[in-house]
C-alpha cells in the first residue's frame, strides 16, 4: 500500500502538532509548579502555659578556717553531723541530703604592705551540700531556719531554693503543638483577605523556650530557665512555611 505524498504532509503536521501541544502542556505544568512554589506564607505563632514547680533543691557550703589541714577536716565533718541533724530534725529524708567531697586550699601570710609569704597563715576547707525535696513548700521553710544553724557556731554560705518541674519534656512537646497551631491560625488570617487558602506546611523552626516567671515579659535569643519561681509561665515559638492556594 502506497502512501501518498499529501498523507505524509498531513502526517508531518499532526506530528508536529501533537509536539506542539506536548510541550505547551509541559511548559504550563512547569510554571503552574513554579507559581505554586513561590505562592508561600511563613509565619510565628507561639502558645503560653501557666506551670507549677514540684520539686525544689537547696544547696549551700559548710566552710571554716583553721590552723592546720587536720583542724579543717574535724571541723567540716563535726559540722556536717549537725547539718544532717537539723535537715533530719525537719523532715528531710537522708537519702535527699548529699554531702560532695570536702574541699580544701591553704592560704598563705600577707605582709602589712601587701605582698606575701611563704609561710601558711591557714586552711580553707569546705563541703558542698544539696538538699532536695518533693514538698516545695517544705524546704523553702526550712531554707529560713538556717539562723539555727549559724547559732550553732557554724558558717554557711547558703544559696537559694531553686524550683524545678520535672516533667518539662512533656509540657514542651505539647507546647510546640499548640504553637504550631497558633502559627497556621495566623497564616489563615492573613490570606483571608486575599481570598486564599493556606495549603500544606513545607518547613517549620522551633524557637528557643522561655520558661519565666508568670508575670515576667523577659525573652532572651538563648532561652531562660527560670528556677527562682514556683508558678512558672513556659512560652514556645515556632516559625512555619505554608504554601498559599
Amino acid at each position: 500500500m502506497q502512501i501518498k505524498d499529501y498523507q505524509i504532509v498531513i502526517l508531518g503536521l499532526l506530528i508536529a502538532l501533537g509536539s506542539i501541544f506536548s510541550t505547551y502542556v509541559l511548559s504550563k505544568s512547569i510554571v503552574e509548579f513554579q507559581k505554586l512554589q513561590n505562592q508561600t506564607i511563613r509565619v510565628t505563632g507561639s502558645a503560653s502555659e501557666k506551670i507549677t514547680a514540684d520539686s525544689a533543691s537547696w544547696s549551700f557550703n559548710i566552710r571554716t578556717k583553721q590552723p592546720t589541714l587536720k583542724q579543717g577536716y574535724a571541723r567540716i565533718k563535726s559540722d556536717s553531723e549537725k547539718v544532717k541533724k537539723f535537715l533530719i530534725a525537719n523532715d528531710i529524708e537522708e537519702k535527699n541530703i548529699n554531702f560532695a567531697a570536702i574541699n580544701s586550699y591553704e592560704e598563705n601570710r600577707r605582709f602589712p604592705n601587701g605582698s606575701i609569704s611563704n609561710d601558711i597563715d591557714h586552711y580553707n576547707v569546705s563541703v558542698y551540700v544539696t538538699v532536695k525535696s518533693n514538698d516545695i513548700n517544705k524546704l523553702t521553710e526550712i531554707s529560713k531556719k538556717v539562723d539555727e544553724l549559724i547559732q550553732q557556731d557554724i558558717d554557711l554560705s547558703v544559696n537559694d531554693v531553686e524550683y524545678f518541674v520535672s516533667n518539662l519534656d512533656d509540657i514542651k512537646v505539647k507546647m510546640i503543638a499548640a504553637a504550631s497551631k497558633n502559627a497556621k491560625e495566623r497564616a489563615k488570617s492573613l490570606v483571608k483577605g486575599t481570598n486564599g487558602k493556606i495549603g500544606v506546611m513545607t518547613s517549620a523552626k522551633v524557637g528557643v523556650f522561655q520558661i519565666v516567671p508568670v508575670d515576667s515579659t523577659e525573652v532572651n535569643d538563648y532561652g531562660i530557665n527560670d528556677t527562682s519561681s514556683i508558678e512558672k509561665k513556659v512560652v514556645s515559638t515556632v516559625t512555619a512555611t505554608f504554601t498559599v492556594k
